[in-house]
């Protein structure tokens, strides 16, 4: 089999795998668990769908730089104590979410990786990663859990500092590395054409 659906299934794998796998006690709070599914969705999953099932995701192969914008908005959005709330106290709330969070990572991906400049596909991939970087360290610093009132639980900073964390660890990395490699791949194809 080629590799590049055997990409697109290992997409699918981690997909169930952060759906099926009873992680809402990890680590005792619910804020991480959540937190590793949306970076799990945006960062990994969605990237290896792109990558594996290129026909299938082809028609959110947007602007990168639409696609950035689109993933600003939806984050950012989702991370307000309002929204979080009704996304952690509702299933309807949580089903538009994680939908929301897989096309705007459709978008950012799909643009990137198919973009006609490389370059554009950097931009968009950098910018994303700033962003992340930026909310993930909010999230760390607040003096005092964002979310627990709205969602009705005890308040837990570490749980939440956990949480900012893992969208650290995971998000930054993907987003700069896979950035930087189409930065590689421009610098390459000007290279060839000297």
């Amino acid at each position: 089999m080629p590799v590049r659906p055997l990409l697109g299934y290992a997409g699918l794998l981690v997909l169930a795998v952060l759906w099926l796998l009873p992680l809402g006690d990890w680590a005792g709070a619910d804020f991480p668990h959540h937190m590793l599914r949306h970076m799990g969705l945006v960062a990994i999953v969605t990237p290896l769908l792109v990558l594996g099932f290129p026909n299938a995701t082809r028609p959110f192969a947007l602007s990168p730089l639409v696609g950035a914008a689109v993933e600003f908005v939806v984050v950012w959005g989702w991370h307000l104590p309002g929204l979080h709330g009704w996304a952690d106290g509702d299933g309807v709330g949580l089903v538009f979410e994680q939908g929301s969070f897989a096309i705007a990572g459709l978008l950012v991906w799909a643009g990137a990786l198919r973009a006609e400049q490389p370059l554009a596909g950097a931009g968009g991939l950098l910018l994303t990663s700033m962003h992340m970087t930026l909310l993930g360290a909010l999230i760390i610093l607040a003096p005092r859990d964002l979310y627990a009132e709205i969602c009705r639980r005890a308040p837990d900073l570490d749980a939440q500092q956990l949480g900012g964390l893992l969208m650290l660890g995971i998000g930054t990395p993907v987003y700069l590395v896979a950035g930087l490699a189409l930065v590689a791949r421009a610098l390459d194809d000007k290279r060839e054409l000297a």
